[in-house]
């Protein structure tokens, strides 16, 4: 013979199955199962209810005005809520949206531009550039080249600019006729750079190891068009 027995016990739905197994020795099983009830409230009903994700905003002053650029994206949650929107228990928290707002300045000029080796007239020969790396470290066009490795752009070409305008780290893309579009590190300055901007023209070397590459020639043009793509390091 089987029977079953059901009752509530603290919140919990208790269900104790006895198992009457009739022999010569008369023995008896039982087993419990608890079942955890979500609700506090005798009889409530749980629903499912989506928990919308916010979203988080930050100034970058890296960033022209009105640029927006989405670090991470945002999701929306889901948790079990009683009658009145309450929450009982949370499925999957929300993740928030992380958006930066440019609050820089003007980002795309069109100006002039050079190429210069380590051995041009009055450079030392070394190819030292004026700026550090990001890792406070001296670069040698020389010793290891017109690219630098950077940590968000990846391999980009070293030019020089005035300073004062574009800080080290600074990076432009540039679109060139003869060499294409590519992106590029300020890591160096010269007097002829500071000169054009103090009379309002973007002036940018772009570096080689030699002055002897076929490409600085190619290199040089007027009315290129440069992006800031990011303001210093």
């Amino acid at each position: 013979m089987n029977k079953h027995n059901l009752r509530i016990i603290k919140g919990a739905l208790v269900i104790t199955f006895i198992v009457g197994i009739f022999s010569s020795s008369s023995l008896i099983s039982e087993k419990k199962v608890i079942v955890k009830n979500l609700n506090k409230a005798k009889n409530s009903i749980a629903l499912t209810k989506v928990i919308e994700y916010e979203t988080v905003k930050t100034e970058n002053k890296n960033l022209e005005v009105g640029t927006v650029v989405t670090k991470e994206e945002g999701h929306n949650g889901l948790a079990y809520v009683d009658e009145k929107g309450n929450i009982i228990q949370m499925i999957e928290s929300p993740k928030n949206a992380e958006i930066e707002i440019g609050t820089g300045e003007k980002t795309d000029y069109v100006g002039k531009l050079t190429g210069y080796g380590a051995d041009c007239k009055g450079c030392s020969g070394y190819g030292t550039l004026a700026c550090k790396t990001k890792e406070g470290l001296s670069h040698s066009l020389t010793k290891d080249g017109e690219y630098y490795n950077d940590n968000e752009y990846g391999k980009v070409r070293i030019i020089a600019a005035a300073l004062e305008k574009f800080p080290c780290g600074t990076i432009i893309k540039i679109q060139n006729t003869n060499l294409g579009t590519f992106n590029a590190i300020v890591l160096d300055t010269g007097g002829d750079m500071r000169k054009a901007w103090r009379n309002g023209i973007v002036h940018i070397d772009l570096a080689f190891k030699t002055e002897n590459d076929p490409a600085v020639n190619l290199a040089t043009g007027t009315n290129i068009k440069y992006s800031v793509q990011r303001w210093g390091y």
